[in-house]
């Protein structure tokens, strides 16, 4: 475990792209083997501007990783946070512990407030347009959603006191898992519910892009599906009635241009509608 820690510490960008290139290429073929929905579009049409927000979101976290740097040092130079006050304990539940709670804080925490305020939601409204969800949908983030995301994962690392190494890991395994559970992909449900009773399923994270309340607002986990157990945010629908997208936003053909997505945070606010 230590010299995973290591590795990651001093991970090179190239590998960290090398996860983010490696895993969307993965989920990608995988959905052409087991897809879960029949979209009639083009694949890489539809791809091309969740590619395009994948791409500023690097870019947001590139510029600003000196901020998580330097913080996850100076947590652990001050013996700051609440990892640092708890008693020894071994090195693995040491790093199991601070990875999830980097995953409530910086995925759960963060995407819960998004849907409860206002302007945060119509930030984060780029994300839940997309009307064919598949594995290009984890970082179709809109630019200010990446910062307002980086902010959380900062204030994560900065109460929690994590060593670098650690934080280098979760995002990581975010990543990864991000792809995973907005993956085109069918699965068997006894096995993809055996999987959301500890890390967040395609299934289960389906249904919080099905496009009316009340589901839009339940499981908002994205690695441990721990948190929306928890705290009372989970809920279940058969995959066969969910219909992606938002229904204040419903045009699709709008909803894939790059130009009008980056405009969208700016809207006037329409309030959604509940129904199944």
């Amino acid at each position: 475990m230590e010299s995973i820690i290591n590795y990651f510490e001093n991970i090179p960008s190239i590998h960290r792209s090398l996860i983010l290139i490696g895993g969307i290429t993965f989920f990608w073929l995988l959905e052409g083997i087991l897809p879960l929905m029949r979209f009639r579009y083009t694949k890489w049409k539809h791809a091309l501007p969740n590619l395009f927000f994948t791409m500023t979101t690097v870019l947001v976290n590139f510029l600003l990783a000196f901020l998580l740097i330097k913080t996850a040092d100076w947590t652990i130079q001050n013996k700051f946070g609440l990892l640092q006050i708890l008693p020894q304990m071994p090195f693995w539940l040491y790093v199991l512990l601070a990875i999830m709670l980097l995953d409530l804080v910086g995925a759960y925490t963060a995407h819960w407030v998004e849907h409860k305020v206002k302007p945060l939601w119509m930030v984060h409204l780029v994300h839940h347009t997309d009307h064919n969800v598949d594995t290009t949908t984890a970082n179709r983030h809109h630019p200010l959603e990446s910062m307002i995301r980086f902010t959380f994962t900062l204030f994560g690392v900065f109460i929690i006191g994590v060593p670098i190494g650690i934080v280098m890991l979760y995002q990581s395994l975010s990543l990864v898992l991000s792809q995973f559970n907005h993956a085109n992909i069918k699965l068997p449900k006894g096995v993809d519910k055996a999987i959301s009773w500890v890390l967040v399923s395609p299934d289960m994270h389906k249904v919080h892009h099905h496009y009316v309340l009340p589901y839009t607002d339940s499981n908002y986990g994205n690695i441990f599906a721990i948190w929306d157990r928890l705290f009372g945010t989970y809920m279940t629908l058969d995959r066969d009635k969910i219909v992606y997208g938002v229904d204040t936003f419903p045009n699709e053909e709008e909803n894939g241009k790059i130009k009008v997505l980056l405009k969208q945070p700016f809207h006037k606010y329409r309030k959604p509608t509940t129904g199944a």
